[in-house]
C-alpha cells in the first residue's frame, strides 16, 4: 500500500535529487545485483542488525524497496518504507503486488516524514549523505529519533566520510567509480558512477560533511552510542583476493546509534 506524504510537493532543496532518482530508478534497482551489494553491504547490514524477528521497522530512503522486503523476510513484524522518489515507490509497490509481503510504502522526503507511531528499528541506507548541510542532517536525524521507541536503534549505510576518494584507489571491478576532491570540505559533491551487470550505467552525487559534523548532529538529535562500523565480508567469500581492495579502502561505511 502506498501512502502519500502530507506535503503537496517536495521541498525546493530536494527537487534535483527527486528528478535524478526518478530518472535512474530502474537502473538503481538493477545495481542491487552487483556482488558487493550482497557480499559486503547486505552482509554488514544484517550482521549489525542481529535478530529482528517481531520488530517494527521504518526503512528511510527505501528506494525501490530492496531492503524493505529483506527486512520483512528476515522476520520483522511490520515494515514501512519511505522514499522521496515517486518512481522508486512505484517500483516498490509493483513488487509488493507481484509478491505480497505486507510492506507499506510512503512517498515523502525523509526530513519531513511524520511517523504515526514509534518503531523498534530505523534503517537508513544511504540517506544521511544527501543532507548537504548540518541543518538538514539534523532534520533527518530528528525524524529518526522521533520515530524510535526508547532503546530503539538506528542502523544504516553512508558514503565513507572517514575515507574520502584520494584518486589512487579504483572500485571499478566492483561495478562503480567514486570521485571527489582529495580533501573534501562541507558541501563538496562526491560522485558515484555505476555500471550494472548488463552494462547499464547511471550516476549520482551525494554531499560530503565531516565526521565531526555527523557526531555533533547525532548527539544534538538525542542519540546515544553513535558509532561508525567497518564493513565486513560474507564468510562464503573470505579468502577471495577479489575483495582485498574493497576491504582495505572501503568506499562506504555502516553506522549505528541508540535512542
Amino acid at each position: 500500500m502506498v501512502v502519500p506524504c502530507p506535503l503537496s510537493r517536495p521541498p525546493t532543496d530536494m527537487l534535483v535529487t527527486v528528478a535524478q532518482y526518478d530518472a535512474i530508478a530502474a537502473a538503481y534497482q538493477g545495481s542491487k545485483q552487483l556482488p558487493f551489494r550482497r557480499h559486503v553491504e547486505r552482509h554488514t547490514l544484517f550482521e549489525a542488525l542481529g535478530d529482528i524477528r517481531g520488530l517494527s521497522v521504518l526503512d528511510l530512503a527505501c528506494g525501490e524497496g530492496f531492503y524493505t522486503r529483506l527486512l520483512r523476510i528476515a522476520g520483522a513484524d511490520e515494515v514501512t518504507g519511505v522514499d522521496i522518489s515517486g518512481e522508486m515507490i512505484r517500483l516498490a509497490e509493483r513488487q509488493e503486488r507481484e509478491n505480497p509481503l505486507g510492506c507499506r510504502y510512503v512517498c515523502c522526503d525523509a526530513a519531513e516524514y511524520q511517523p504515526e507511531g514509534t518503531v523498534d528499528l530505523v534503517v537508513a541506507m544511504y540517506l544521511l549523505h544527501y543532507a548537504g548541510s548540518a541543518a538538514k542532517l539534523l532534520r533527518f536525524l530528528k525524524v529518526c529519533h522521533a520515530a524510535l521507541s526508547r532503546g530503539g536503534r538506528l542502523v544504516g549505510f553512508n558514503d565513507n566520510v572517514l575515507n574520502p576518494p584520494r584518486g589512487t584507489v579504483s572500485w571499478r571491478k566492483y561495478g562503480f567509480l567514486k570521485t571527489g576532491p582529495p580533501d573534501p570540505q562541507a558541501g563538496d559533491p562526491i560522485r558515484y558512477r555505476f555500471t550494472n551487470n548488463d552494462g547499464t550505467e547511471f550516476e549520482f552525487n551525494n554531499v560530503f560533511l565531516s565526521p565531526e559534523t555527523y557526531a555533533d548532529s547525532f548527539r544534538e538529535a538525542g542519540f546515544k552510542d553513535f558509532r561508525w562500523l567497518g564493513v565486513s565480508l560474507d564468510p562464503a567469500e573470505r579468502g577471495n583476493p577479489f575483495w582485498d581492495d574493497f576491504l582495505e579502502n572501503p568506499p562506504v561505511i555502516a553506522f549505528t546509534a541508540t535512542r
